[in-house]
């Protein structure tokens, strides 16, 4: 399995880039992963929300593959603790032959579309974060949940 990270719009702040890098870096260790970044709409200012989630959406349903099993990180999915999250991960190991895609939408979510095309939603957070710092949260808590099924020192309960 292959674990993809798909997000809408460019990383702005480079201590964000920074540490989203190092954690792509460390997931490599433990299985393989990817990332793809839809850049942003030009003139999307001009675009109502709806047209823009539809917009993007379209981008997004592009860049997904046959047997994808799609994942989108939304603030009404499900939340897990880091150990929970970790359980998923490794119960999809098992379970999903080849890409577990994880999807981060543009400002105003995701279009119908693409809720249509997910196998599911998890939130992060109820909180709301800006897109770059989702990513970067996300990757820590793949890189958090590699530690925990590898039992290694990097979570402390």
């Amino acid at each position: 399995m292959k674990i993809h990270l798909i997000a809408v719009g460019k990383t702005n702040q480079h201590f964000v880039r920074q540490g989203f890098d190092e954690f792509c870096m460390r997931v490599t260790h433990y299985f393989p992963f990817g990332s793809e970044i839809i850049p942003d709409l030009k003139n999307a200012k001009h675009l109502s929300p709806e047209l823009q989630k539809a917009k993007e959406g379209e981008v997004i349903l592009q860049s997904f593959q046959a047997g994808d099993c799609i994942v989108l990180l939304d603030e009404r999915g499900k939340e897990f603790t880091s150990v929970k999250f970790a359980e998923y991960i490794e119960k999809k190991t098992h379970t999903v032959s080849k890409r577990l895609v994880f999807v981060i939408g543009g400002a105003y979510g995701f279009s119908s579309a693409v809720y249509e095309a997910a196998y599911e939603k998890i939130a992060l957070s109820k909180m709301t974060f800006p897109h770059e710092l989702i990513r970067l949260i996300f990757m820590e808590q793949l890189y958090r949940a590699m530690t925990i099924l590898h039992h290694e020192p990097y979570h402390h309960d």
